[in-house]
């Protein structure tokens, strides 16, 4: 098979499927033959792992993958793509491509089925427009997974790795960090892509924790908090609180205070503990 990161290659391809990249399904392919491997590393999978890839495209990444891990299974939600991917993945035993909403689909029963016995990491180069729900999906569902190893936007990427507390920390942040401890693997250039996008991108590992960063009584409030602390970025914690929460704003103040902050602290300077502490006392 032809070498796919080569831009003519996938052109090629295109044409003999009347396959047009669709902005609706940020489709982005690797054209950075440095690339797919640097992310397979990243991943940390071997012969003993099963794979979970999302948005396989022409199938650049996964070719890498399905070399290195026992088996994997893409995710796509493009109904034009498996004709081009049949070409493409030709007499590659360990894949398996399944046409579906990553976003609909039962993904503990894929893994269950799929993957027995095996520990499981998902690996993707992610649509752009839909980093965060997806994400989100794969750790609040608590599926059996071991780690995410996903390209996004550099933005996105320093939202996924920031850590609770600091001047970049958000809502996700948070999210992320209660569920994993990640990491900002390395960034690509736009020139890495066709189309190239207008942004650097970057890889993020996310390595599931065995029990999350803090124990809460309440995780849908607790969350419910984080999102509207960070709501209104340019309003102190108790503004964007009360007003999120539809709560008197002087009882989240003294919530707060309760806890041991400052009436005026910023949501990023608030780490997971302190929302479980400002959780605890607004009951």
């Amino acid at each position: 098979m032809p070498e796919l990161t080569d831009l003519s290659v996938i052109r090629t391809l295109c044409e003999k499927y009347d396959f047009a990249l669709s902005k609706g399904f940020g489709q982005n392919f690797i054209i950075n033959p440095g690339l797919p491997p640097k992310i397979v590393d990243a991943s940390g999978v071997d012969k003993s792992w099963g794979v979970l890839e999302i948005g396989p495209g022409i199938g650049v990444l996964t070719k890498e993958l399905a070399q290195r891990a026992a088996k994997v299974v893409s995710i796509e939600v493009d109904e034009r793509l498996p004709p081009l991917l049949a070409e493409t993945m030709a007499g590659v035993d360990n894949f398996k491509l399944v046409l579906q909403d990553v976003l609909k689909v039962d993904l503990r029963a894929l893994i269950e089925e799929e993957f027995p016995g095996m520990p499981v990491a998902v690996c993707a180069n992610l649509p752009y427009y839909i980093t965060s729900p997806i994400v989100m999906k794969l750790l609040g569902d608590r599926l059996p997974i071991q780690n995410l190893t996903v390209m996004v936007q550099k933005e996105a990427a320093d939202r996924l790795a920031a850590a609770p507390g600091t001047r970049a920390s958000s809502a996700i942040s948070c999210a992320v960090s209660y569920y994993a401890t990640s990491k900002l693997m390395f960034t690509a250039a736009p020139g890495s892509f066709y189309p190239a996008p207008k942004v650097t991108s970057a890889v993020v590992r996310m390595d599931i924790r065995l029990t999350p960063a803090v124990q809460v009584e309440d995780e849908d409030g607790y969350f419910a908090l984080i999102r509207a602390a960070f709501g209104q970025r340019r309003k102190t914690a108790a503004n964007a609180i009360a007003s999120g929460l539809g709560l008197p704003k002087d009882k989240v103040i003294a919530a707060i205070e309760a806890a041991g902050f400052d009436a005026r602290i910023r949501p990023e300077a608030l780490t997971l503990e302190d929302f479980a502490a400002v959780q605890r006392e607004l009951k």
